[in-house]
Protein backbone atom coordinates (compact mmCIF):
# COMPACT_ATOMS: atom_id res chain seq x y z
CA UNK A 1 0.00 0.00 0.00
CA UNK A 2 1.38 3.38 -1.05
CA UNK A 3 0.67 5.16 2.23
CA UNK A 4 2.51 2.56 4.31
CA UNK A 5 5.56 2.57 2.02
CA UNK A 6 5.78 6.36 2.11
CA UNK A 7 5.33 6.40 5.89
CA UNK A 8 8.14 3.87 6.33
CA UNK A 9 10.37 5.83 3.93
CA UNK A 10 9.80 9.10 5.82
CA UNK A 11 10.52 7.40 9.15
CA UNK A 12 13.76 5.96 7.79
CA UNK A 13 14.85 9.51 7.03
CA UNK A 14 13.57 10.79 10.41
CA UNK A 15 11.31 13.18 8.54
CA UNK A 16 8.06 14.14 10.28
CA UNK A 17 5.21 15.63 8.29
CA UNK A 18 3.47 16.99 11.37
CA UNK A 19 2.76 20.75 11.33
CA UNK A 20 4.68 21.30 8.10
CA UNK A 21 3.90 24.25 5.82
CA UNK A 22 4.35 22.87 2.32
CA UNK A 23 4.42 24.24 -1.21
CA UNK A 24 3.62 21.36 -3.61
CA UNK A 25 4.87 21.50 -7.20
CA UNK A 26 2.02 20.11 -9.34
CA UNK A 27 2.27 19.67 -13.10
CA UNK A 28 -1.02 17.78 -13.35
CA UNK A 29 0.69 14.50 -14.29
CA UNK A 30 0.31 11.24 -12.32
CA UNK A 31 3.31 11.73 -10.00
CA UNK A 32 2.60 15.25 -8.77
CA UNK A 33 -1.17 14.77 -8.66
CA UNK A 34 -0.79 11.60 -6.56
CA UNK A 35 1.60 13.47 -4.24
CA UNK A 36 -0.84 16.33 -3.79
CA UNK A 37 -3.70 13.88 -3.14
CA UNK A 38 -1.61 11.93 -0.62
CA UNK A 39 -0.72 15.11 1.29
CA UNK A 40 -4.36 16.22 1.24
CA UNK A 41 -5.38 12.92 2.84
CA UNK A 42 -2.78 13.52 5.55
CA UNK A 43 -3.68 17.19 5.97
CA UNK A 44 -6.06 16.99 8.95
CA UNK A 45 -4.25 14.21 10.75
CA UNK A 46 -0.82 15.87 10.43
CA UNK A 47 -1.97 19.49 10.70
CA UNK A 48 -0.49 20.35 7.32
CA UNK A 49 -0.69 23.70 5.53
CA UNK A 50 -0.57 23.22 1.76
CA UNK A 51 -0.39 25.46 -1.31
CA UNK A 52 -0.37 23.91 -4.80
CA UNK A 53 1.89 25.62 -7.35
CA UNK A 54 1.89 25.12 -11.12
CA UNK A 55 4.13 26.51 -13.89
CA UNK A 56 2.95 26.57 -17.51
CA UNK A 57 6.15 26.54 -19.57
CA UNK A 58 4.14 27.37 -22.72
CA UNK A 59 5.74 24.64 -24.82
CA UNK A 60 2.43 23.19 -25.98
CA UNK A 61 0.18 26.22 -26.36
CA UNK A 62 -3.45 25.63 -25.44
CA UNK A 63 -2.75 22.08 -24.29
CA UNK A 64 -0.33 23.16 -21.55
CA UNK A 65 -2.71 25.93 -20.48
CA UNK A 66 -5.42 23.29 -20.05
CA UNK A 67 -3.02 21.39 -17.76
CA UNK A 68 -2.89 24.48 -15.55
CA UNK A 69 -6.68 24.82 -15.55
CA UNK A 70 -6.98 21.15 -14.61
CA UNK A 71 -4.76 21.63 -11.54
CA UNK A 72 -6.66 24.79 -10.62
CA UNK A 73 -9.98 22.97 -10.83
CA UNK A 74 -8.66 20.08 -8.74
CA UNK A 75 -7.55 22.50 -6.01
CA UNK A 76 -10.90 24.25 -6.03
CA UNK A 77 -12.59 20.92 -5.25
CA UNK A 78 -10.59 20.75 -2.04
CA UNK A 79 -10.68 24.51 -1.28
CA UNK A 80 -6.90 24.44 -1.58
CA UNK A 81 -4.85 27.61 -2.30
CA UNK A 82 -3.50 27.52 -5.85
CA UNK A 83 -0.84 29.62 -7.56
CA UNK A 84 0.30 29.49 -11.17
CA UNK A 85 2.63 31.26 -13.57
CA UNK A 86 2.76 31.24 -17.36
CA UNK A 87 6.37 31.66 -18.48
CA UNK A 88 7.40 31.62 -22.13
CA UNK A 89 10.32 29.20 -21.85
CA UNK A 90 10.96 29.09 -25.65
CA UNK A 91 11.70 32.83 -25.43
CA UNK A 92 13.96 32.25 -22.41
CA UNK A 93 15.83 29.58 -24.40
CA UNK A 94 16.31 31.99 -27.30
CA UNK A 95 17.58 34.76 -25.02
CA UNK A 96 19.94 32.59 -22.95
CA UNK A 97 20.91 29.77 -25.31
CA UNK A 98 19.98 27.22 -22.65
CA UNK A 99 18.38 23.85 -23.41
CA UNK A 100 14.64 23.35 -22.93
CA UNK A 101 15.11 21.20 -19.83
CA UNK A 102 17.56 23.56 -18.10
CA UNK A 103 15.58 26.71 -18.96
CA UNK A 104 12.30 25.13 -17.81
CA UNK A 105 13.80 23.86 -14.58
CA UNK A 106 15.31 27.25 -13.72
CA UNK A 107 12.10 29.25 -14.23
CA UNK A 108 10.09 26.59 -12.40
CA UNK A 109 12.31 26.64 -9.32
CA UNK A 110 12.41 30.44 -9.35
CA UNK A 111 8.61 30.48 -9.11
CA UNK A 112 8.63 27.83 -6.39
CA UNK A 113 11.00 30.00 -4.36
CA UNK A 114 8.85 33.08 -4.93
CA UNK A 115 5.80 31.23 -3.56
CA UNK A 116 7.73 29.86 -0.58
CA UNK A 117 8.71 33.41 0.29
CA UNK A 118 5.22 34.79 -0.32
CA UNK A 119 3.50 32.30 2.00
CA UNK A 120 6.46 31.86 4.35
CA UNK A 121 6.25 28.10 3.76
CA UNK A 122 9.72 26.54 4.30
CA UNK A 123 9.05 23.18 2.58
CA UNK A 124 8.75 22.29 -1.10
CA UNK A 125 7.39 18.81 -1.95
CA UNK A 126 8.12 17.31 -5.39
CA UNK A 127 6.85 14.09 -6.93
CA UNK A 128 10.06 12.40 -8.12
CA UNK A 129 9.83 8.62 -7.72
CA UNK A 130 12.08 5.57 -7.71
CA UNK A 131 12.08 5.13 -11.49
CA UNK A 132 13.24 8.75 -11.84
CA UNK A 133 16.06 7.90 -9.45
CA UNK A 134 17.26 4.93 -11.52
CA UNK A 135 17.09 6.94 -14.75
CA UNK A 136 18.93 9.91 -13.24
CA UNK A 137 21.78 7.85 -11.81
CA UNK A 138 22.26 5.90 -15.03
CA UNK A 139 22.23 9.08 -17.11
CA UNK A 140 24.79 10.76 -14.87
CA UNK A 141 27.09 7.75 -14.85
CA UNK A 142 26.78 7.48 -18.62
CA UNK A 143 27.79 11.09 -19.23
CA UNK A 144 30.70 10.87 -16.76
CA UNK A 145 29.45 12.63 -13.63
CA UNK A 146 31.65 12.36 -10.57
CA UNK A 147 31.48 12.87 -6.82
CA UNK A 148 28.14 13.59 -5.23
CA UNK A 149 26.43 13.99 -8.60
CA UNK A 150 26.50 10.20 -9.04
CA UNK A 151 24.27 9.84 -5.99
CA UNK A 152 21.27 10.96 -8.03
CA UNK A 153 18.24 12.71 -6.53
CA UNK A 154 18.45 13.35 -2.77
CA UNK A 155 15.43 12.70 -0.56
CA UNK A 156 15.88 16.19 0.88
CA UNK A 157 18.22 19.11 0.35
CA UNK A 158 18.48 22.75 1.40
CA UNK A 159 16.78 25.21 -0.96
CA UNK A 160 17.67 28.81 -0.09
CA UNK A 161 16.16 29.24 3.40
CA UNK A 162 13.92 26.19 3.06
CA UNK A 163 14.00 22.49 2.22
CA UNK A 164 13.02 20.38 -0.78
CA UNK A 165 11.80 16.88 0.01
CA UNK A 166 10.63 13.99 -2.17
CA UNK A 167 8.49 11.44 -0.29
CA UNK A 168 7.81 9.28 -3.38
CA UNK A 169 11.40 8.19 -4.10
CA UNK A 170 10.53 4.84 -2.53
CA UNK A 171 7.81 4.16 -5.15
CA UNK A 172 7.77 2.98 -8.74
CA UNK A 173 5.89 4.70 -11.53
CA UNK A 174 3.54 1.71 -11.65
CA UNK A 175 2.69 2.05 -7.96
CA UNK A 176 1.82 5.71 -8.45
CA UNK A 177 -0.34 4.90 -11.46
CA UNK A 178 -2.16 2.22 -9.45
CA UNK A 179 -2.74 4.74 -6.66
CA UNK A 180 -4.29 7.16 -9.19
CA UNK A 181 -6.67 4.41 -10.36
CA UNK A 182 -7.61 3.42 -6.81
CA UNK A 183 -8.33 7.02 -5.87
CA UNK A 184 -10.17 7.79 -9.13
CA UNK A 185 -7.66 10.43 -10.13
CA UNK A 186 -7.47 11.36 -13.82
CA UNK A 187 -4.10 13.04 -14.30
CA UNK A 188 -3.03 14.88 -17.42
CA UNK A 189 -0.47 13.22 -19.69
CA UNK A 190 2.38 15.13 -21.33
CA UNK A 191 3.04 13.71 -24.84
CA UNK A 192 6.66 14.95 -24.71
CA UNK A 193 7.33 12.15 -22.20
CA UNK A 194 7.02 9.70 -25.09
CA UNK A 195 9.43 11.41 -27.47
CA UNK A 196 12.67 9.57 -28.13
CA UNK A 197 14.62 12.79 -28.73
CA UNK A 198 15.05 13.18 -24.96
CA UNK A 199 17.77 10.99 -23.45
CA UNK A 200 15.73 10.41 -20.27
CA UNK A 201 12.89 8.96 -22.33
CA UNK A 202 15.30 6.56 -24.03
CA UNK A 203 16.54 5.33 -20.65
CA UNK A 204 12.93 5.08 -19.49
CA UNK A 205 11.72 3.11 -22.50
CA UNK A 206 14.75 0.94 -23.23
CA UNK A 207 17.02 0.52 -20.21
CA UNK A 208 14.66 0.62 -17.23
CA UNK A 209 12.33 -2.19 -18.47
CA UNK A 210 15.35 -4.49 -18.86
CA UNK A 211 16.54 -3.76 -15.30
CA UNK A 212 13.06 -4.41 -13.93
CA UNK A 213 12.88 -7.79 -15.65
CA UNK A 214 16.14 -8.65 -13.87
CA UNK A 215 14.87 -7.37 -10.50
CA UNK A 216 11.49 -5.76 -9.92
CA UNK A 217 12.87 -4.02 -6.80
CA UNK A 218 15.79 -2.44 -8.63
CA UNK A 219 14.58 1.05 -7.67
CA UNK A 220 14.99 0.19 -3.98
CA UNK A 221 18.58 -0.91 -4.54
CA UNK A 222 19.36 2.25 -6.49
CA UNK A 223 17.79 4.37 -3.75
CA UNK A 224 19.91 2.63 -1.10
CA UNK A 225 23.00 3.02 -3.27
CA UNK A 226 22.18 6.71 -3.75
CA UNK A 227 21.86 7.32 -0.01
CA UNK A 228 25.10 5.46 0.75
CA UNK A 229 26.93 7.42 -1.92
CA UNK A 230 25.57 10.67 -0.57
CA UNK A 231 26.66 9.98 3.01
CA UNK A 232 30.07 8.64 1.93
CA UNK A 233 30.64 11.67 -0.29
CA UNK A 234 29.71 14.07 2.50
CA UNK A 235 32.32 12.48 4.77
CA UNK A 236 35.01 12.40 2.08
CA UNK A 237 34.30 16.01 1.13
CA UNK A 238 34.87 17.13 4.71
CA UNK A 239 38.25 15.38 4.67
CA UNK A 240 39.04 16.87 1.27
CA UNK A 241 38.33 20.44 2.37
CA UNK A 242 40.53 19.94 5.43
CA UNK A 243 43.48 18.65 3.37
CA UNK A 244 42.97 21.04 0.47
CA UNK A 245 43.42 24.00 2.78
CA UNK A 246 47.02 22.86 3.31
CA UNK A 247 47.64 22.63 -0.45
CA UNK A 248 46.16 25.86 -1.83
CA UNK A 249 48.76 28.61 -2.13
CA UNK A 250 46.54 31.26 -3.73
CA UNK A 251 42.76 31.65 -3.77
CA UNK A 252 40.86 34.37 -5.61
CA UNK A 253 37.40 34.63 -7.16
CA UNK A 254 38.66 33.54 -10.57
CA UNK A 255 41.90 31.75 -9.71
CA UNK A 256 43.16 28.98 -7.43
CA UNK A 257 46.76 27.80 -7.27
CA UNK A 258 47.91 24.61 -5.54
CA UNK A 259 51.30 23.18 -4.58
CA UNK A 260 51.68 19.97 -6.58
CA UNK A 261 54.12 18.28 -4.19
CA UNK A 262 51.79 18.73 -1.21
CA UNK A 263 48.77 17.83 -3.33
CA UNK A 264 50.30 14.48 -4.32
CA UNK A 265 50.72 13.58 -0.63
CA UNK A 266 46.93 13.56 -0.28
CA UNK A 267 45.20 10.12 -0.65
CA UNK A 268 44.11 9.59 -4.26
CA UNK A 269 40.34 9.65 -3.48
CA UNK A 270 40.82 13.05 -1.86
CA UNK A 271 42.90 14.30 -4.81
CA UNK A 272 40.05 13.65 -7.23
CA UNK A 273 37.54 15.32 -4.96
CA UNK A 274 39.93 18.20 -4.40
CA UNK A 275 40.05 18.97 -8.10
CA UNK A 276 36.26 18.69 -8.25
CA UNK A 277 35.91 21.16 -5.36
CA UNK A 278 38.21 23.63 -7.13
CA UNK A 279 36.15 23.40 -10.32
CA UNK A 280 32.90 23.79 -8.38
CA UNK A 281 34.31 26.89 -6.68
CA UNK A 282 35.44 28.58 -9.90
CA UNK A 283 32.42 27.76 -12.06
CA UNK A 284 29.41 29.83 -11.03
CA UNK A 285 27.40 27.69 -13.41
CA UNK A 286 28.89 24.30 -14.12
CA UNK A 287 29.04 23.56 -17.88
CA UNK A 288 27.16 20.47 -19.03
CA UNK A 289 30.25 19.42 -21.00
CA UNK A 290 32.41 19.22 -17.85
CA UNK A 291 32.93 15.61 -16.79
CA UNK A 292 35.27 13.16 -15.07
CA UNK A 293 37.41 13.17 -18.24
CA UNK A 294 38.54 16.70 -17.39
CA UNK A 295 39.72 15.56 -13.96
CA UNK A 296 41.71 12.78 -15.65
CA UNK A 297 43.32 15.43 -17.87
CA UNK A 298 44.41 17.38 -14.79
CA UNK A 299 46.08 14.25 -13.42
CA UNK A 300 47.86 13.71 -16.74
CA UNK A 301 49.17 17.28 -16.59
CA UNK A 302 50.38 16.82 -13.00
CA UNK A 303 52.18 13.55 -13.73
CA UNK A 304 53.62 14.54 -17.11
CA UNK A 305 57.40 14.77 -17.41
CA UNK A 306 57.28 18.31 -18.79
CA UNK A 307 57.58 20.95 -16.05
CA UNK A 308 54.99 23.16 -17.72
CA UNK A 309 51.80 22.73 -19.71
CA UNK A 310 48.27 24.01 -20.17
CA UNK A 311 44.71 22.67 -20.50
CA UNK A 312 41.74 24.55 -21.93
CA UNK A 313 38.51 23.73 -20.11
CA UNK A 314 34.92 24.77 -20.96
CA UNK A 315 33.91 28.44 -20.69
CA UNK A 316 37.48 29.71 -20.86
CA UNK A 317 38.94 28.10 -17.73
CA UNK A 318 42.71 27.49 -18.06
CA UNK A 319 44.65 24.92 -16.07
CA UNK A 320 48.32 25.92 -16.11
CA UNK A 321 51.24 23.96 -14.72
CA UNK A 322 54.53 25.70 -14.01
CA UNK A 323 56.99 23.42 -12.23
CA UNK A 324 55.34 22.47 -8.94
CA UNK A 325 52.54 25.03 -9.11
CA UNK A 326 49.18 24.27 -10.73
CA UNK A 327 46.80 27.16 -11.39
CA UNK A 328 43.12 27.03 -12.32
CA UNK A 329 42.13 30.42 -13.70
CA UNK A 330 39.61 32.06 -15.99
CA UNK A 331 41.94 34.76 -17.19
CA UNK A 332 45.54 34.31 -18.09
CA UNK A 333 46.75 37.78 -17.23
CA UNK A 334 49.52 39.14 -19.46
CA UNK A 335 51.72 41.46 -17.44
CA UNK A 336 52.10 44.99 -18.78
CA UNK A 337 55.76 46.02 -19.16
CA UNK A 338 56.96 48.82 -16.89
CA UNK A 339 60.00 51.09 -16.48
CA UNK A 340 60.80 53.26 -13.45
CA UNK A 341 63.81 55.56 -13.03
CA UNK A 342 65.23 56.84 -9.74
CA UNK A 343 67.81 59.63 -9.75
CA UNK A 344 68.11 59.65 -5.97
CA UNK A 345 67.19 57.48 -2.97
CA UNK A 346 63.51 56.70 -2.66
CA UNK A 347 60.85 54.00 -3.01
CA UNK A 348 59.07 52.63 -6.06
CA UNK A 349 55.80 50.71 -5.71
CA UNK A 350 55.65 47.92 -8.29
CA UNK A 351 52.52 46.67 -10.11
CA UNK A 352 52.78 43.31 -8.30
CA UNK A 353 52.17 45.07 -4.97
CA UNK A 354 55.79 44.88 -3.77
CA UNK A 355 58.30 47.73 -3.68
CA UNK A 356 61.96 48.62 -4.22
CA UNK A 357 63.61 51.01 -1.76
CA UNK A 358 66.98 52.67 -2.41
CA UNK A 359 69.10 54.20 0.39
CA UNK A 360 72.64 55.55 0.91
CA UNK A 361 74.74 54.54 3.91
CA UNK A 362 78.36 55.30 4.75
CA UNK A 363 80.43 53.21 7.16
CA UNK A 364 78.55 50.66 9.22
CA UNK A 365 77.65 47.71 7.01
CA UNK A 366 74.16 46.38 7.93
CA UNK A 367 73.30 42.69 8.15
CA UNK A 368 72.75 41.30 4.67
CA UNK A 369 69.35 39.79 3.95
CA UNK A 370 68.06 37.72 1.07
CA UNK A 371 65.92 40.62 -0.15
CA UNK A 372 68.69 43.25 0.14
CA UNK A 373 71.64 44.12 -2.12
CA UNK A 374 74.64 46.50 -1.52
CA UNK A 375 76.76 48.30 -4.08
CA UNK A 376 79.79 50.62 -4.03
CA UNK A 377 78.15 53.95 -4.80
CA UNK A 378 81.08 54.98 -7.03
CA UNK A 379 80.49 52.01 -9.34
CA UNK A 380 76.76 52.62 -9.91
CA UNK A 381 75.72 55.18 -12.52
CA UNK A 382 72.45 56.96 -11.84
CA UNK A 383 69.61 56.77 -12.66
CA UNK A 384 68.85 53.33 -11.31
CA UNK A 385 66.25 51.70 -13.55
CA UNK A 386 63.65 49.16 -12.48
CA UNK A 387 61.95 47.45 -15.40
CA UNK A 388 60.51 44.21 -16.73
CA UNK A 389 62.69 41.81 -18.69
CA UNK A 390 63.61 42.25 -22.34
CA UNK A 391 64.40 39.67 -24.96
CA UNK A 392 68.06 38.65 -24.77
CA UNK A 393 68.65 40.07 -21.24
CA UNK A 394 71.84 38.77 -19.62
CA UNK A 395 73.56 39.48 -16.32
CA UNK A 396 76.87 38.74 -14.63
CA UNK A 397 76.50 36.60 -11.52
CA UNK A 398 78.30 37.08 -8.26
CA UNK A 399 81.11 34.53 -7.89
CA UNK A 400 80.78 33.23 -11.45
CA UNK A 401 82.72 34.28 -14.56
CA UNK A 402 80.84 35.34 -17.66
CA UNK A 403 77.14 36.11 -17.89
CA UNK A 404 73.86 34.19 -18.03
CA UNK A 405 70.55 34.74 -19.79
CA UNK A 406 67.69 35.87 -17.55
CA UNK A 407 65.52 33.28 -19.28
CA UNK A 408 67.84 30.51 -18.03
CA UNK A 409 67.94 31.99 -14.53
CA UNK A 410 64.13 31.95 -14.35
CA UNK A 411 64.11 28.32 -15.51
CA UNK A 412 66.84 27.29 -13.06
CA UNK A 413 65.06 29.03 -10.17
CA UNK A 414 61.74 27.46 -11.23
CA UNK A 415 59.95 30.80 -11.43
CA UNK A 416 56.37 30.19 -12.69
CA UNK A 417 55.96 31.17 -16.34
CA UNK A 418 53.12 33.58 -15.58
CA UNK A 419 55.32 35.54 -13.13
CA UNK A 420 58.40 36.05 -15.30
CA UNK A 421 57.10 38.97 -17.37
CA UNK A 422 56.33 41.01 -14.24
CA UNK A 423 59.53 40.21 -12.31
CA UNK A 424 61.60 43.36 -11.53
CA UNK A 425 64.97 43.70 -13.29
CA UNK A 426 67.26 46.40 -11.82
CA UNK A 427 69.92 48.09 -13.94
CA UNK A 428 72.18 51.13 -13.83
CA UNK A 429 72.17 53.98 -16.37
CA UNK A 430 74.14 51.90 -18.91
CA UNK A 431 71.63 49.03 -18.76
CA UNK A 432 73.98 46.80 -16.76
CA UNK A 433 71.78 44.43 -14.73
CA UNK A 434 72.88 44.77 -11.11
CA UNK A 435 70.20 42.73 -9.36
CA UNK A 436 67.36 40.28 -9.97
CA UNK A 437 65.53 40.53 -6.61
CA UNK A 438 64.99 37.29 -4.67
CA UNK A 439 66.92 35.38 -7.36
CA UNK A 440 70.43 36.53 -8.31
CA UNK A 441 72.92 39.31 -7.55
CA UNK A 442 75.44 40.67 -10.05
CA UNK A 443 79.21 40.72 -9.78
CA UNK A 444 79.03 44.37 -8.57
CA UNK A 445 77.13 43.44 -5.40
CA UNK A 446 78.77 43.07 -1.99
CA UNK A 447 81.47 44.54 0.27
CA UNK A 448 84.08 46.63 -1.51
CA UNK A 449 87.17 47.65 0.54
CA UNK A 450 87.54 50.79 -1.58
CA UNK A 451 83.97 51.94 -1.07
CA UNK A 452 83.44 55.28 0.66
CA UNK A 453 79.67 55.00 0.40
CA UNK A 454 77.18 52.26 -0.38
CA UNK A 455 73.84 52.11 -2.12
CA UNK A 456 71.39 49.70 -0.49
CA UNK A 457 68.49 48.22 -2.45
CA UNK A 458 65.69 46.46 -0.59
CA UNK A 459 62.88 44.41 -2.15
CA UNK A 460 59.82 44.51 0.11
Amino acid sequence: MLELKVESFLNRHSFKLENKKIIVGVSGGPDSLALLHYLLKEKEKRNLSIVAVHVDHMFRGEESFLDAMFVKSFCEQYSLPFEMARINVPEVMEETGKSSQIAAREVRYEFYLKMMEKYQFPYLALGHHGDDQVETMLMRLTRGSSGKARAGIPFSRPFHDGTIFRPFLCLTKAEIQNYCKEQNLTPRLDPSNEKGIYSRNRFRKQVLPFLKTENSHVHEHFQRFSEELESDESFLQELTVERLNTVVTKKEDDKITIDIKRFLKMPLPLQRRGIQLILNYLYNEKPASLSAIHIDQVFSLIHHNDPSGRLDFPNGLKVIRSYFQLSFQFQQITAEPYVFELNEPGTILLPNGRSIRIDYFDWEFPDAEHNTAFFNADRIKWPIIIRTRKKGDRMTLKGIQGSKKLKDIFIDQKVPVQERDSWPVITDKEGFIIWLPDLKKSSLEGIDTFAKQYIQLTYH
